[in-house]
């Protein structure tokens, strides 16, 4: 018996520990990810230098009420002098029109990926974006609404492509190598607002804020060249595989794909506690998410009163840590539950508990930072950095409680979550419209602490890795 235990350990070492063509694929992913939060986020940052700010009708603010400008910087007024008259409600609603989009390919992106795989629905969906990227610039010039339709259009493209690369890592990711993979893949995200913030902040500085838009849509189209030749969805119908590390890999995942069922369970997914746990934290965690996503930028320039290259420098700050923080910590959650030093539900639980209860403390404390940009920007650093974890937490765990069905939950969940990327604008909208003051920011800061505490503490209470009975047939039979 301990001979035969010790197989399994033997072939993950040999076949397991170098590079292969599952971390090419793993890469790749990444990279799209990288292209689709570059894409996503680069609005944020150039409708800060597209509005023309001084056409924006003001409610007179007290003095202890606004920051003073400390940064003396006359070199860039003309960054004040956008062509748009767009006020903090109109802005927030452009903002949130990629996600009426986004939401409503999610589901139907999942199922068909675990159908017929996610190759071709993550490519495809994120080249719609790079196109409509490209169009933005003629878009806003042309029409309002023709800029609604391209970027509900930039959401339905990218819509597809988490339920898409989660039906793909269910193919790719040995149970053993799941954190990690999840983790590396969707970190994506957080290395493409890493980039995007400041490259968009230069670009509209030295440029034009047209240019934000050529640039990263044209990276996209060439980014889909590549996932077209590079990339297939699973080893099974890989042709440059190695036949070692195929069968590494099915060899490992035979066990989970046994009896996967051939019609979705909805009535079970529907009553499943797990799920809904899962769902109310990935739901309030977006809300927090997108509130700083979406809103840092301006928050930075008219409350903090940093100029156009540090507002997005500084902005990109954050996610560099959480993309750091992502993938020093989804190695040490997989590395924690591979020595069972702790069960992976409880793995899980600390995972989800740091990502959202470090950026609700931290916005709390931003909060009550007031007029100190150094204190504001390391509590808004931490809150977002410490986010990083969430892909060992909550996302990691719907692979965990039903592989089979991966794709198809987290379209159902992501559809769910992604109704903050409207709602979050919409409500700071809402709050700090022709009211952008210290005051209004806090009371906003405090409903995103409320939102992520409320969220985690349905996830810690009801939550669960353990695998559920519909996922396979015999258990359902039994």
């Amino acid at each position: 018996m301990d001979k035969q235990s010790l197989v399994p350990e033997e072939r993950e070492r040999k076949n397991g520990g170098g590079l292969g063509v599952r971390h090419l694929v793993i890469f790749m992913g990444f990279l799209g990810f990288a292209n689709v939060y570059a894409m996503r986020v680069n609005l944020s940052v150039a409708i800060v230098a597209m509005v023309n700010n001084t056409a924006i009708p003001k409610e007179n603010t007290s003095a202890s009420d606004s920051c003073p400008n400390l940064q003396h910087n006359t070199t860039h007024k003309e960054q004040d002098d956008g062509p748009f008259d767009w006020d903090e409600e109109l802005q927030g609603t452009i903002l949130g029109m990629f996600f009426y989009g986004y939401v409503l390919t999610q589901v139907p992106g999942g199922r068909l990926a675990e159908l017929f795989g996610g190759k071709w629905l993550f490519g495809i969906g994120i080249l719609v974006t790079a196109v409509f990227t490209l169009l933005t610039p003629l878009a806003a010039k042309h029409s309002l609404y023709l800029l609604y339709a391209v970027r509900i259009i930039e959401g339905l493209g990218e819509g597809v492509t988490f339920p898409a690369m989660l039906a793909m890592l269910a193919r790719w990711a040995t149970p053993q190598e799941r954190s990690r993979f999840t983790s590396f893949t969707y970190a994506g995200a957080a290395f493409g607002t890493v980039i995007s913030m400041p490259a968009s902040g230069y670009l509209c500085d030295y440029v034009g804020w047209e240019s934000v838009f050529y640039v990263f849509g044209a990276i996209g189209v060439v980014w889909f060249i590549f996932w077209c030749f590079l990339v297939f969805d699973g080893p099974d119908v890989h042709p440059r595989i190695s036949e070692e590390e195929k069968a590494f890999i099915q060899s490992s995942l035979i066990e989970c794909e046994t009896g996967k069922p051939s019609s979705i369970p909805w009535l079970e997914i529907a009553s499943s506690p797990a799920v809904w746990a899962i769902t109310a934290t990935h739901v309030t965690q977006n809300f927090g998410y997108y509130v700083l996503l979406t809103e840092l930028p301006s928050y930075m320039k008219n409350i903090l009163h940093f100029d156009m290259k540090s507002n997005a420098l500084l902005s990109g700050v954050p996610y560099l840590v959480m993309w750091l923080f992502s993938i020093v910590s989804s190695i040490t959650v997989d590395y924690i539950i591979a020595k069972n030093y702790l069960s992976t539900t409880a793995a899980r639980k600390i995972a989800n508990t740091i990502a959202t209860m470090g950026p609700a403390l931290a916005l709390l404390g931003a909060s009550f930072a007031g007029c100190h940009p150094s204190i504001a920007m390391v509590l808004l650093t931490i809150a977002v950095g410490s986010n990083g974890i969430i892909y060992s937490g909550e996302q990691s765990a719907m692979l965990d409680i039903a592989n089979n069905f991966a794709g198809t939950l987290m379209g159902i969940i992501n559809a769910l979550g992604n109704t903050m990327g409207f709602l979050a604008p919409m409500v700071t909208g809402l709050i700090i419209n022709h009211h952008n003051n210290v005051t209004r920011w806090k009371h906003l800061f405090w409903i995103a602490t409320v939102v992520y505490t409320f969220g985690n503490t349905i996830f810690v209470i009801f939550g669960t890795s353990v695998e559920q009975k519909w996922n396979r047939v015999q258990n359902r039979i039994a």
